[in-house]
């Protein structure tokens, strides 16, 4: 006589409900993290706030009523007020207009160099340490070489050589901050090509650009968030170091930089032009810090409950 076990449906409602249960406990959301880690912050809910101004003003630039470039000496030195809310340089331009040129061209040669030391850094970062070996080894020697140059020194006299420009800028900057981008993103590599799904990827028959970049790179992105976000103030940073040198922007046009450069010549009798750009680099790199600061912490690997 055959034994049949006979299974209530009933009896199957506190598995299903417990593991519905689980499947809510362990929810997890990115942007959810994200949000969490900057609301608990006050400084982060500064920097994102200051960030999200100073990008929007510089972006409305162009509806000033002032041109940035135009002469007017009858206005030189011209006292903070209404109509000149910075008040004007020497040569009677209007200050808080050439601030929000200015900021264009720093923000803007901060992201692109930003995205183009990434772009560099992430390529040959996961390019090395998934294929390994003598490659990897080559590569990296090749990195180290860069990380032990002296880059402030060596931007400067590429300039010099160089035109002036936003591009020779962005590709200066950009070719002495890939290598740090570049370790960070081989040692996450060498991590996650020995997990499970790769090694099951690589058995049904995926090649390697497939795991790179369907595997690989959607769980790196956590530390290359982080990494953008410190590139672009040293980028900032980087760019008004060599404006103040003179090796920026060219003349006429402005940035924080060569604002400074400007205020350099009246810093004992107008000490003012040399605030305000200063106080926006100050800001504006430290809140892009901050945030770095709080990407860390939202995206580095927790126990959620």
């Amino acid at each position: 006589m055959d034994n049949q076990i006979v299974f209530d449906q009933a009896s199957f409602a506190p598995l299903e409900k417990k593991e519905k249960d689980l499947g809510t406990v362990y929810h997890y959301s990115l942007w959810k993290s994200i949000g969490k880690e900057i609301r608990s912050n006050p400084m982060a809910v500064f920097a994102c706030a200051f960030l999200a101004v100073i990008i929007v003003a510089c972006l409305l630039a162009p509806f000033s009523p002032y041109d940035p470039n135009k002469l007017d000496l009858a206005s030189k030195f011209a006292p903070p007020s209404l109509q000149h809310p910075f008040g004007c340089d020497e040569f009677g331009r209007d200050y808080f207009t050439r601030a929000l040129y200015g900021g264009r061209v720093s923000l803007t040669v901060g992201f692109a160099a930003m995205l183009v030391t990434v772009f560099i850094g992430t390529t040959i970062g996961i390019f090395s340490g998934y294929i390994g070996g003598k490659l990897d080894m080559l590569l990296m020697r090749f990195t180290d070489i860069f990380l032990a140059l002296p880059s402030m020194l060596l931007m400067v006299v590429l300039n010099t050589f160089l035109k002036p420009s936003m591009t020779t800028l962005i590709a200066v900057l950009s070719l002495f901050s890939w290598a740090s981008v570049a370790r960070i993103t081989r040692a996450e590599t060498m991590s996650l090509k020995e997990r499970d799904y790769v090694h099951a990827s690589k058995n049904l028959g995926a090649n390697s650009f497939v795991i790179a970049v369907k595997h690989i790179l959607p769980n790196i992105l956590g530390p290359v968030i982080v990494a953008a976000s410190l590139g672009v103030a040293s980028a900032i940073l980087s760019e008004s170091s060599l404006s103040f040198l003179g090796l920026g922007i060219s003349i006429p046009n402005a940035s924080w930089g060569s604002m400074l450069q400007g205020a350099q010549a009246h810093i004992l009798d107008k000490p003012i032009l040399a605030v305000y750009p200063g106080l926006l680099i100050l800001l504006t790199v430290l809140s892009f810090n901050i945030l770095g600061d709080v990407l860390r912490s939202a995206l580095e690997p927790k126990i959620v409950k």
